[in-house]
């Protein structure tokens, strides 16, 4: 193999591992994968949490949607049952919003029923859902809706409560009317438009503002999973592209995608941002913009069967599985501690710090693919997973708070999905990236970029700790101009001063050249906070 190849290889495998880090640097969504990831919860579909999202809503920048998906790699065809919530489930959403790093602060819990509705009212049918134009009954010749006329098909259906936790405050949502969760799509005669269907299952709170939809959606993974569990078996030794392939981003030259064509059930919920603060402010104005979340699973703890097909319930609820950053029981946690971690708390998860120091998978990629891996104990994957930004490390150890949460900054503004990005900020992506003066993202979307580029180089070449220091490098190279602009709002809101500032710029050519070469990015923006440009601005 030429130098050149190895050392391109040397990427590749250690992005592998990388790739749990880089979400750290893309705040403005956030999001977690992990399926069938640990022994118990994969004998348990309905609570296994497969996928957790929180992101700034583009179509609503006022508020934040949380979603949890759960029952992974669902078959369209798998019938007659499908797919449904289980009523025996608490499925729940925690927030941190003051940054201790205990998802307690807010807790929205979802809790489904099924019901059995016999069709037109009296009759029984070995099938859940019924409908097909050949029937010679108009009532069940496709399910049209989810309740009333164009429901009566649905002779079993779920509906579900919302409640928001604060503390020892319980409040009931969206009281007085009915949540139905959307049914497994059972096919073309039996439910004749889909969408249209699934589009009626978004409700809304008048009185908080808050949406919320759960029923069954595509599969959002994307991942050769027969290749990667067969000990990275990815099916090209190594597993470079030629620089064709590389450049066609339409196309994956090798491998295959296990959840293509299949299904998840989601639980999703939209909030009002200000809702969700811990000072109750907006997005722009509030001043702990930056929150944590996981999404959980609980059981009671006692379960007695009855003997008739019915079964009752009893103690409290234990978490039976939860999700934060991406992967992290499924490569980072060894087998036997899997089950263990899916029962804890986020914020005990000190007691899995050797984990992140001296991850398994590392090592295992380096003997397979015979490339050096970061040194060992590491600190970086605690830094970057298990605090918040400018919460430190103690030494070696991962100090106090030390918590396994997903974290999103509210702040940074939402990017439509038609202006994103496949490889996100180290394509130029502008999310998040706006410029004080000139209102456009992309210039600092592309220095974002070469700066994300660096750390991730430095981070492969065995510098631990290298991808933390990109908030810092983002900082110092737009801290400078962050505050030129504090400034000039602070002569905005003095008119006098303002106006007089905007009169020695009309008549001094050389200082209003500055002024226009540091909101162009021509100049270093220190410039304009030079005390001897500020005497020649401000000077009679």
């Amino acid at each position: 193999m030429t130098n050149s190849k190895m050392k391109y290889l040397k990427q590749v495998v250690a992005l592998s591992v990388a790739a749990l880090m880089t979400l750290a640097i893309t705040p403005s969504v956030a999001r977690a994968a992990s399926h069938r990831e640990a022994p118990l919860i994969a004998l348990d579909p309905a609570a296994d949490n497969t996928d957790t999202y929180a992101f700034r809503s583009w179509q609503d920048p006022g508020k934040v949607a949380f979603i949890m998906n759960v029952i992974p790699g669902q078959d369209p065809a798998d019938g007659p049952n499908y797919f449904n919530f289980d009523d025996e489930v608490l499925y729940s959403f925690n927030i941190d919003n003051n940054q201790d790093g205990k998802a307690e602060d807010i807790v929205y819990e979802f809790r489904f029923k099924t019901e059995t509705r016999p069709i037109l009212g009296s009759l029984l049918f070995p099938l859940p859902y019924v409908g097909n134009p050949h029937i010679p009954v108009a009532e069940v010749q496709g399910i049209t809706s989810l309740d009333g006329a164009g429901s009566e098909g649905l002779s079993r259906r779920q509906t579900y409560t919302v409640t928001e936790v604060r503390g020892k405050k319980r409040t009931e949502l969206f009281k007085g009317q009915k949540l139905i969760a959307v049914p497994s799509n059972a096919g073309p005669a039996t439910m004749p438009n889909y969408e249209n269907l699934a589009a009626q299952g978004i409700y809304m709170d008048p009185s908080t503002g808050i949406k919320v939809f759960a029923g069954q959606r595509a599969e959002t993974f994307y991942i050769d999973l027969g290749a990667v569990f067969d000990t990275a078996n990815l099916r090209r030794f190594p597993p470079l592209l030629t620089e064709a392939e590389d450049a066609n981003d339409s196309a994956n030259p090798f491998g295959n995608n296990r959840f293509s064509g299949t299904n998840v059930n989601s639980i999703v919920i939209e909030v009002p941002i200000a809702r969700i603060t811990q000072d109750r402010k907006s997005a722009e104005q509030t001043n702990t913009p930056t929150i944590g979340m996981y999404a959980s699973t609980a059981r009671q703890k006692n379960k007695h069967l009855s003997g008739d097909g019915t079964s009752v319930l009893a103690g409290p609820w234990t978490q039976v599985s939860r999700l934060a950053n991406p992967l992290v029981n499924e490569l980072i946690i060894d087998t036997p501690s899997k089950d263990l971690w899916n029962s804890q708390e986020p914020e005990d998860e000190a007691q899995f710090q050797e984990f992140y120091k001296n991850p398994s998978i590392a090592q295992a990629l380096a003997l397979i693919f015979n490339v050096p891996v970061t040194s060992t104990p590491r600190t970086d994957l605690m830094g970057l997973l298990l605090k918040y930004p400018g919460q430190t490390l103690n030494g070696n150890d991962c100090g106090d708070p030390c918590s396994e949460l997903l974290r999103v900054n509210l702040k940074v503004p939402p990017t439509p999905p038609e202006n994103q990005k496949r490889l996100g900020g180290l394509a130029g992506d502008a999310a998040g990236f706006l410029d004080p003066f000139t209102g456009e993202g992309l210039h600092r979307a592309l220095v974002s970029a070469r700066l994300a580029a660096e750390a991730i180089d430095a981070e492969l070449r065995g510098t631990a700790g290298a991808l933390g220091g990109y908030d810092a490098a983002m900082a110092e190279r737009f801290a400078t101009k962050d505050l030129v602009s504090q400034v000039i709002q602070g002569f905005l809101a003095r008119p006098a001063l303002f106006a007089y500032a905007g009169r020695r710029l009309a008549r001094r050519d050389a200082v209003r050249a500055t002024m226009g070469l540091v909101m162009g990015d021509l100049v270093p923006a220190s410039r304009a906070l030079d005390p001897r440009f500020l005497a020649a601005l401000l000077a009679p």
